[in-house]
C-alpha cells in the first residue's frame, strides 16, 4: 500500500515522502494512530494545503521533546527483582516497569515511547533506548538487580553474578588418597578411630 507520511518514521521516510508498505502495517498500525494517509490525489492535496501546519506542529513537538530530553538523557532506574543463582529472573521486566519507574523520577514518559528490543529476563545493567519523538531519541541505563546493595555494585561495574562465584566457598570436602582401593577407609582415619575408642 502506498501512503503518505505525516510525521518522520525511522527507516521508513520524513514528512511527506511517499512510501510503500504492507498492508497490515499500514491498517492496524500507521492509519489508526495518524501517523499517515493513504497516496491517494485527494489526500494529496489534503497534505499539500496542510503542510505547512503538520511540519509547524512536528517543529513545537520536537522542541517540548528536546527539553525534556534533557530530564530523561543518562538516568538509572533500579528494579529489584527475585533472581535464580544464575541471575535468570523469575519472569522478566518489561516496558511498563520501565516507564513506571522513569515517571517516579519525574520523567515524562509513556509506555509508546520505550524502544525495548526484547524483555530483560537477567541481572544486570541494560542501556535501553527512549524515543521522545520520532527525531529525538535518548538513552537510560536499567540497572536490574536483586537487592539495593547489589544493584549499587553493578552502578560501580562489579558484576555481582561472576563475583559471587568467585567468593563462594565449598563445605565439606574430603581428602583425596590416589592409592586407596574403592570403599577402603584412609588410614589417617582408622588411627583416629582408634585413638578414639581407647579414651
Amino acid at each position: 500500500m502506498q501512503i503518505i507520511l505525516l510525521e518522520r518514521i525511522e527507516k521508513l521516510g520524513s514528512i511527506g515522502d511517499v512510501v510503500t508498505v504492507k498492508d497490515g502495517y499500514a491498517r492496524n498500525f500507521l492509519l489508526p494512530n495518524k501517523k499517515a494517509l493513504r497516496a491517494n490525489e485527494a489526500n494529496r492535496k489534503v497534505f499539500e494545503a496542510n503542510r505547512a501546519k503538520i511540519e509547524a506542529d512536528n517543529a513545537a513537538r520536537r522542541t517540548d521533546a528536546q527539553a525534556e530530553a534533557g530530564n530523561v538523557e543518562g538516568k538509572e532506574v533500579v528494579l529489584i527483582r527475585a533472581s535464580s543463582n544464575a541471575g535468570q529472573l523469575y519472569g522478566s521486566v518489561s516496558v511498563r516497569d520501565i516507564v513506571d519507574a522513569l515517571v517516579e523520577q519525574g520523567a515524562k514518559v509513556t509506555k509508546s515511547m520505550v524502544v525495548l528490543e526484547r524483555p530483560i529476563k537477567t541481572i544486570g545493567i541494560s542501556t535501553v533506548k527512549v524515543a521522545l519523538h520520532p527525531e529525538v531519541s535518548v538513552t537510560v541505563k536499567v540497572n536490574v538487580a536483586r537487592s539495593p546493595d547489589e544493584a549499587a555494585l553493578q552502578s560501580q561495574g562489579v558484576d555481582v553474578i561472576d563475583a559471587m562465584f568467585d567468593t563462594e566457598v565449598g563445605g565439606f570436602t574430603e581428602e583425596y588418597d590416589p592409592n586407596a582401593e574403592p570403599g577402603e577407609i584412609p588410614a589417617d582415619l582408622l588411627e583416629e578411630r582408634a585413638e578414639g575408642t581407647e579414651a
